[in-house]
């Protein structure tokens, strides 16, 4: 906990962190299905690895400035580091039990045999080592370790340290050999009189050292992996002198500031010593792990079995998907709401390819965040230019870890003749939005796409979004105004707080709006009427707004929230926040969506986007946020909603010691999502069959 001034609030390292947790008991979960419990073991440790990659090594460097200069206020102490090693080491040994102690077992009573830290049956090595001789051995290149090796193991990627010592010789010798999966699937599977068998491409490669290393003895191996940070956007979290100076400390190092030495326990403390000392990682944090690492690459556990897996929901059909009709002319007449991935992400596809070959398309306007690799949409835009139409796509080349992606796409875009905008250096775009422009004989027609995720048909699959189409004139006219900004070199010196009324933009009008509605409440509050807040993001970190909240609880407004991940303010404390409920979900799909929702003396006025409350998205974004006009549609997502807030099957509450408190007892038989699904599912078919 950190107090500033008046208020209180929870470290967001300590609450990411606590996300994690909330993913590895999802993983512990008895009720999820067995394959899927993997896969939460994949993604918890694919989450601790980006944590250490793009975290810890800001930590560390905020620590060593503050004992240079202990007036940094905004620095933590070296205890927060240490609470951080603390917590992600106990976090890994509950991995490890859950793993050895429970799915393993379970795995065995179906008959498949994960070998994880279990001996490879005679049965199947033959088989072994012809993979190996015939697939494995052509990508292993071994680097001897001696004074003169000059090797600077890459970052997350797979090692192993083999020591042996050959025929005749007195002194050993010390290898090291990547783990080639990158090019080679990480697990081998192979079915054998009935049961199935899974083991590391590991363990293949320790099983034949002596195929590698002929006339020598293996005296040790064991795994290791060395996490560097990742390319830091420091201005994204950090503003003016303290950012350059995190910068200064991370950019000491070349090619990265090893974070993390993850080695197994079987590694004898000489070579240990002798890791430390050969890659330079006195400042990284030595953690010991399990004998495999890299264990995200269990969310491709090779298994597939039905059984084993959750009961697969067909995306659902739309209205919008009526063939009969034009999509673009349904949404002029209409506003129409899409919920990914309950609802086929094929209508915002259609979306873009009518608009590619419809002959009255004069402007296409999208900006893009992260593009899938192989993306349809980015086809679409390319036939669009090939047709005639002026095309404006802002490519955020910024996207973390989607940099090579982007960019490859914007090169093939420009090629084929589309305006390609990048955003400013110390600016993201990060906002969800489309827009079309056509003529009809002297009129032109504008159609909207807004969104809370990106355009992306890969992750529209797994993350829950949604998605406004509408032609409504003031929210079209806004979004224009936005692509023009976007359109110039500079466009905070230009952006005005005036160009929007309907839409809410970062860093122009969002803040000031929610500051506002948030004090609105207050007044009804004090006034003796009824108020309430409800709001569902990813991430709450921004100090204004959760001031402001926690003012507004202490004026008596009732305020329920729903975050994912982050969240630096502490609900229930005595005389701050008595009045807020946090919960947090985590299921099968990843919570992604942005609603808020204010009581507006029981107007219930409703906005959904895709800003979450961190100091990026406020201040070094530019964010869309908008509103939600039509009943139908309101009394839809606030339906949503209240299915999400009462989840007590895969909802936990947040309590003021940053715990995730499940419910005790409970009579749901199934979550959010699945209620989700089936109410949409029941809501599509009553409007089909009214339509008939």
């Amino acid at each position: 906990m950190m107090e500033t001034g008046k208020y209180s609030y929870f470290d967001r390292d300590l609450s990411w962190l606590s996300f994690n947790e909330r993913v590895l008991m999802e993983a512990g979960c008895p009720e999820v299905p067995l394959l899927e419990r993997m896969k939460f073991l994949g993604i918890f440790s694919s989450n601790l690895d980006e944590f250490y990659r793009v975290r810890v090594p800001v930590l560390m460097a905020l620590v060593k400035l503050k004992k240079k200069q202990p007036t940094t206020t905004e620095a933590p102490d070296r205890e927060l580091l240490k609470k951080v090693w603390h917590t992600t080491f106990l976090q890994q040994q509950r991995f490890g039990e859950l793993l050895e102690e429970d799915l393993l077992p379970r795995l065995e009573k179906e008959h498949i045999y994960f070998l994880y830290n279990r001996p490879v049956p005679e049965v199947i090595k033959e088989r072994l080592t012809t993979y190996f001789l015939e697939e494995v051995l052509a990508h292993l290149q071994p680097v001897l370790l001696n004074e003169n090796t000059a090797f600077f193991p890459f970052n997350n990627e797979l090692y192993l340290l083999v020591e042996l010592i050959r025929k005749g010789e007195t002194e050993t010798e010390k290898y090291m050999l990547t783990i080639p999966s990158a090019f080679l699937p990480r697990f081998y599977s192979v079915e054998e009189k009935g049961s199935r068998y899974v083991l590391f491409l590991d363990d293949v490669i320790r099983l034949h050292l002596p195929l590698l290393f002929r006339e020598a003895v293996i005296t040790h191996c064991s795994s290791f992996k060395i996490t560097r940070d990742a390319e830091l956007d420091l201005d994204d979290e950090y503003q003016g002198d303290l950012a350059q100076q995190i910068e200064r400390q991370l950019h000491k190092r070349d090619n990265g500031l090893a974070s993390r030495l993850l080695y197994s326990p079987s590694l004898p403390s000489n070579l240990l010593e002798m890791l430390v000392q050969k890659f330079q990682l006195r400042h990284a944090n030595l953690m010991e792990g399990g004998n495999y690492h890299h264990l995200k690459d269990l969310m491709d556990f090779p298994i597939k079995d039905s059984r084993l897996a959750f009961l697969r929901w067909p995306p659902l059909i739309s209205p919008l998907q009526d063939t009969r009709v034009s999509l673009l002319k349904a949404v002029s007449e209409k506003d129409a709401l899409l919920h990914l991935p309950y609802h086929s992400f094929g209508v915002v596809q259609r979306f873009f390819n009518e608009a590619s070959t419809d002959p009255s398309t004069s402007e296409i306007m999208v900006s893009l965040y992260r593009v899938a690799a192989q993306s349809k949409i980015a086809h679409a835009l390319i036939t669009a230019a090939k047709n005639g139409k002026q095309v404006w796509v802002l490519m955020e080349l910024k996207a973390r870890f989607d940099e090579a992606n982007n960019l490859r796409w914007a090169k093939k875009m420009k090629e084929a003749g589309i305006h390609i905008l990048y955003s400013d250096p110390g600016l993201k775009v990060h906002a969800k939005i489309a827009l079309v422009k056509r003529k009809e004989g002297l009129r032109e027609r504008y159609t909207a796409l807004l969104a809370t995720g990106n355009f992306n048909e890969q992750t529209a699959k797994s993350y829950t979004d949604h998605v406004l189409f509408t032609s409504r004139p003031d929210i079209v006219r806004e979004l224009e105004n936005v692509f023009l900004l976007l359109r110039t070199k500079k466009p905070l010196s230009l952006g005005r707080a005036a160009f929007f009324s309907s839409l809410l933009v970062s860093p122009f009008n969002l803040q000031k709006t929610f500051l506002s509605l948030i004090h609105e409440e207050m007044e009804e509050a004090k006034a003796g009427r009824p108020a309430s807040i409800f709001i569902k993001l990813n991430n709450l970190e921004e100090k204004q707004l959760i001031d402001q909240l926690y003012a507004a609880s202490g004026a008596g407004v009732k305020i329920r929230l729903l975050v994912r991940g982050i969240c630096r303010l502490i609900p229930g404390l005595p005389g701050q926040s008595e009045h807020i409920q946090v919960k947090r979900i985590v299921d099968r799909y990843l919570e992604h969506g942005r609603v808020f929702v204010f009581h507006k003396r029981g107007a219930q006025k409703v906005w959904m986007g895709s800003a979450d409350w961190m100091n990026r998205n406020i201040y070094r974004r530019i964010e869309v946020c908008f509103p939600l006009e039509e009943n139908s549609l309101k009394t839809e997502i606030l339906t949503l909603l209240d299915f999400q807030w009462q989840d007590e099957v895969k909802g936990t509450t947040i309590n003021d010691e940053l715990m995730n408190i499940p419910s005790v007892t409970t009579d749901q038989e199934t979550g959010s999502q699945e209620n989700t699904y089936r109410f949409l599912e029941e809501h599509e078919q009553t409007a089909e069959t009214n339509e008939k």
